[in-house]
This record gives C-alpha cells, structure tokens and sequence, in this order.
C-alpha cells in the first residue's frame, strides 16, 4: 500500500510516519511546505532513514504538486492545516487557502482523475464543537453559546445555559454533540470534516475523521507563541520567566499523548470499521490549564512564578473533554499514556531542546493590537 500524508513532517505527522513504517506499507509520501510557524527558520530537514518515505517540499493547495501524489497513492492521511485560534481570528485568507480550499482541491482531483485512492482520514479537531456540551438542571442537555465579553470583563468566564443563563454542569462532548465552532480555524476545521465525510460517499472513497483533542508530546513545536500551553508554558518556565495563565485558570482541557494518537490515526486507516465514521480522540479526562502549569513548574524543578491574570482572548473557549465511548466500542481504543507519564517524557525531551527566542509577548501585542485580547481589571491571583 502507498499512503500520502499532507503535513506529514509536522508534530502529529512525524510520530504517524514513524508508526506507518512498522507495518507493511510499500511506499510513505509526505507533503508538507514547512512552515516556519510550525518548523521555525531553520526546519528539520527530512531525516526519515527507511527508503520506503519519499519526502515532497511542497504545497497542498498548488494542484501541480499534490496532484502527482494523489493520484499514486492508495490512501491519504489528510494533516495539512494551519492551526490555533488565536491567528485563525484575522490570517483568514491563510487558513482559508490552507484548510479549506486545498480539501477542496483534494476532493477536486479524486472527483475528476482517475485514482486508486481507497480511503480519506482527515484529521478534525474538538475546535468544532465550540462550547461542547452541558446538562442544565432546568433545561436539560445544551450547547452555550459563545460567551460574552461583558460578563468576561467583570471575571465571570463561565459558560451560560443559552435559555436561562444559569451556569450549566459540564458534560463529555459525543461525537452527535451539536456542532457550533466560534474560531475561524474550528469553522475551517468543521468544513474539512463535513465536505470529505459526505464527498467521499460519492467517489467511492472510504473516509473517517478523528477529532483530536489536545495533543502534546515530544517533538511538537516549541517555536508557536500561538498554540500548544505545554510548549508555550515549557519555554517560560526553562528561562525564568512569568508563566501568564488567561481567564481565572480554572479553564481545563483534554490533553492526549502523541504515541496514543499516532496509534489510533494508523488503526482508523486499516480498520474497516472506521469507514464512514467520525471519532473522539481524547483521553476522556478533562483537567484545568492552572493544574497543568502546576504539574510543569514541579517536573521542571523551577521557580517560576505562575501568574493567573484574567486576560482573555476571543475564540478561546472555557472546557471541552471528550466522551470516548464510541471509539472504545468500535475500535477498541483507550488512550494508554496517562498525564503523568505523558508530562514526564514531554519534560524530559524538553530540556534537550535549543532554546529559541521567546516571542510569546509579541504574539500577546499582536492580539491587542487586533482588539482579540482583553484584560480583566484586577489580578486574581499569582503563586511563587
């Protein structure tokens, strides 16, 4: 079998190329423009050693150089993406061209050429689901909207039942949870998943989408002030500086080891039972951003002082975990790593790391600048 992966030499790419290389494929291509958001100025070059990679610098969205790659390959792992909300909230031709218009293109070459293409994963994100879900004691199961800007201003940063305002309790987000995504990256995200999903009947492509949650681990990229609060919090934390945490830290997050994702990603591609499936990909477990800063700061062994400033950013949401029921069930998946080991190795590559420059209080300008960052008036609290 060939398989092609767009964005293969990105973070989630790599450890899938690795696990792919265990089987008995015949041929990994990977497409990938590197980036220097994702790669940095100096990107890693590829050093996959197995003669069975075969390694495209190139753009998913130029039909010149995608197209050959297509059109040889017998299955496609579609990781291609421009990530982060933050940037997606004004880079809108960016995300547009990269997310939304080369998924097209895709679609646009199996439609109109002959292939041999068998089977689409696209890779999704929980951004799709906004808010996620809830339960209301008056109104049942419900969706929030996007919060408000009033309420965040005066430290209110909880979600509110869309009916009665009250403060609902949090739920596992399922796979059938309403999608109603508030970045432009998670709308970006959202097209990618429905358009191959219902494309793909069509053609007689085989798909299935995995929508990851917080995926981290080593060899994600450290250079991204944007994305990736583990990465973002490491590098302030390895030079001494103030680790800023948004809203009242108690926002919490589903964070999944990168080898439990490379695993599934792979099985999801072979297992037929994924076919015309849309899957959770989580840990299941949801934990605060503070208690994560908290975890870092301890394996690190630093005094960097943690501070929960009650800034916040448009198109952040407040709690998403996922509800992994369906993908136990149908493909016998539990994630393996727990939070604590995941840190630990996370950690440890960490400190073998170059560091580069620290950009993040230019990206934190850059957002104000754009009117996406704001500031609660008094500090809530700070730890030393």
């Amino acid at each position: 079998m060939r398989i092609l992966i767009t964005g293969g030499m990105g973070f989630i790419g790599r450890a899938v190329v690795r696990n792919l290389l265990e089987k008995d494929v015949e041929n990994v291509s990977i497409l990938d423009n590197l980036t220097p958001k994702i790669h940095g100025t100096t990107p890693v070059p590829h050093d996959f050693k197995d003669k069975r990679v075969y390694f495209c610098h190139g753009d998913v969205s130029r039909r010149e150089e995608l197209e050959p790659l297509l059109l040889s390959s017998d299955a496609v792992i579609h990781l291609a993406a421009e990530t982060g909300t933050g940037q997606s909230m004004y880079e809108i031709e960016s995300y547009n061209k990269t997310n939304i218009s080369a998924t097209a293109l895709i679609l646009d070459i199996l439609s109109n050429k002959k292939h041999r293409v068998k089977k689409l994963l696209v890779a999704s994100s929980r951004a799709i689901y906004g808010e996620g879900k809830y339960s209301c004691s008056e109104h049942g199961t419900v969706y929030p909207k996007t919060r408000l800007s009033a309420d965040m201003d005066r430290g209110d940063f909880e979600v509110k039942c869309p009916f009665c305002g009250q403060t609902p309790h949090l739920m596992p987000t399922s796979e059938d949870s309403l999608l109603h995504p508030i970045s432009f990256y998670g709308i970006t995200k959202q097209f990618q998943e429905s358009v191959i999903m219902t494309m793909c009947k069509n053609i007689g492509v085989a798909s299935t989408a995995l929508r990851y949650q917080n995926v981290y681990g080593p060899g994600q990229s450290l250079h991204n002030p944007y994305t990736g609060i583990l990465a973002i919090f490491s590098k302030r934390i390895r030079m001494g500086s103030e680790v800023a945490i948004f809203e009242d830290g108690k926002e919490s997050r589903d964070f999944i080891f990168i080898d439990d994702v490379a695993f599934i990603t792979v099985k999801a591609l072979f297992d037929g039972r994924a076919d015309g499936e849309v899957f959770n990909v989580g840990s299941g477990t949801p934990i605060t951003v503070y208690q994560i800063a908290q975890s870092l700061k301890k394996l690190f062994n630093a005094e960097s002082e943690i501070h929960i400033n009650g800034e916040y950013r448009t198109g952040d949401i407040r709690h998403n975990y996922a509800d992994t029921t369906k993908i136990k069930k149908m493909l016998d998946f539990t994630a393996k790593t727990s939070l604590d080991q995941g840190l630990s190795l996370f950690v440890n590559w960490v400190k073998l790391q170059d560091l580069s420059p620290d950009t993040y209080n230019e990206s934190i300008k850059e957002m104000q600048h754009r009117g996406l960052y704001k500031s609660f008036t008094s500090v809530l609290k700070s730890e030393k």
